[in-house]
């Protein structure tokens, strides 16, 4: 069975969703974790350039990108008593910060950056990090010769879109892989368990090393940040996932403001319901979130949402039983657990939600006021 793959080590099923992961980043004998200075610092850029329509944009060949944009790319070490981890990551100022995986530099004691060039390795700090993202701010100091990368919008990238990814893949810095956008829309499991959605998929060899580092598009500007690969044997098999930089600018805004990211948590973990399920469970709807489980002590739990009971085998896969099924978020129809996931998202600790589920055959609805998202699923 296929995996998915932290460029560093593995992780089981995600909290929402099918496959198992593995990470697609480090190329190291021990993966580290790292406490760095959180405080924040000021004027980063992290807006558009004027006229940037991002998305694939074209007209750069691919020489022309990694002549430009590879002196921004940086090979992380991050080092602890266990051993050294490998990473890259890429600046995205002028100020010196360094946006890279969460899973690169968890738990590092230190940090040293790589230009490249012959250049000296640099210490670096941490800012902060997101782990419900994958998604971690690292600091050096200022220098007029930082090469900064332009921040593209992944919201506009397009299936068939050609793009560049430049890593360290087993240590051999500033590697340069071509391919295209395979598929939109895809959801993977961060370090702490959660689900991290919108993610791209693409064709670009990725290989342990290459974590953090950036896929950019036919322009050269960056739209995600390559971080987990579908692997059956621990390497490259043309499925790798990246982070969308949209999800990654919102992070780095907040980390540098505040030195750490509130999220909100509903409480719960499922899947989607297909019209294959919805048939072999006899429900009256063919679309929508089933609940496999309402954490205990969580938001939806207090509120009355109730987990499976039971399973059953529905074309060859175990399918939760007994649990609700949620049709509608705040009134608005929903396909599946995606569309939760992208709803709690966007609201905030404390906020009220409004579902609508089926249960036992009868409809009602029940409001969760949302709780703040803890450091791990429980």
């Amino acid at each position: 069975m296929k995996r998915r793959a932290f460029l560093s080590s593995s992780f089981g099923s995600a909290v929402i969703g099918g496959l198992v992961v593995a990470v697609a980043g480090l190329a190291a004998i021990e993966a580290g974790w790292i406490d760095g200075d959180d405080e924040p610092s000021s004027g980063v850029a992290l807006t558009r350039p004027a006229g940037d329509s991002g998305g694939g944009g074209k007209g750069l060949t691919v020489n022309e990108i990694y002549e430009r944009d590879s002196k921004g790319v940086v090979f992380i070490q991050a080092g602890q008593s266990a051993g050294t981890a490998t990473g890259a990551g890429f600046v995205i100022d002028d100020e010196g910060h360094i946006l890279t995986n969460a899973h690169v530099v968890e738990g590092a004691d230190s940090i040293e950056v790589d230009f490249g060039d012959a250049a000296e390795s640099r210490s670096a700090e941490l800012v902060g990090m997101d782990p419900s993202s994958d998604v971690a701010l690292l600091d050096v100091e200022e220098d007029d010769e930082l090469t900064e990368l332009s921040l593209g919008d992944s919201t506009k990238v397009e299936v068939g879109d050609p793009v560049v990814a430049i890593g360290n893949p087993f240590g051999l810095d500033r590697t340069v892989t071509t391919g295209i956008i395979s598929a939109k829309a895809r959801q993977i499991q961060a370090p702490n368990g959660f689900s991290i959605s919108d993610v791209l998929q693409t064709d670009a060899a990725v290989n342990p090393g290459n974590s953090g580092g950036p896929l950019l598009d036919g322009a050269g500007r960056v739209i995600g940040i390559n971080s987990q690969i579908a692997t059956q044997g621990g390497g490259n098999e043309g499925v790798a996932f990246a982070v969308p930089i949209e999800t990654a600018r919102e992070v780095a805004a907040q980390l540098i403001e505040d030195g750490s990211v509130e999220r909100a948590y509903l409480g719960i973990s499922g899947g989607d319901i297909t019209p294959e399920v919805a048939e072999a469970l006899e429900l009256d709807v063919d679309s929508g979130a089933l609940v496999d489980e309402a954490y205990e002590d969580g938001p939806a739990a207090d509120a009355g949402i109730r987990g499976s009971s039971g399973q059953k085998v529905v074309g060859g896969q175990p399918v939760p039983t007994g649990g609700d099924v949620i049709t509608e978020i705040n009134g608005e129809p929903i396909e599946g657990m995606e569309d939760v996931i992208t709803e709690v998202n966007g609201m905030s600790a404390g906020d009220e939600i409004t579902l609508t589920v089926l249960r036992d055959g009868e409809e009602t609805e029940v409001t969760v006021t949302l709780g703040e998202r803890p450091e791990q699923v429980s």
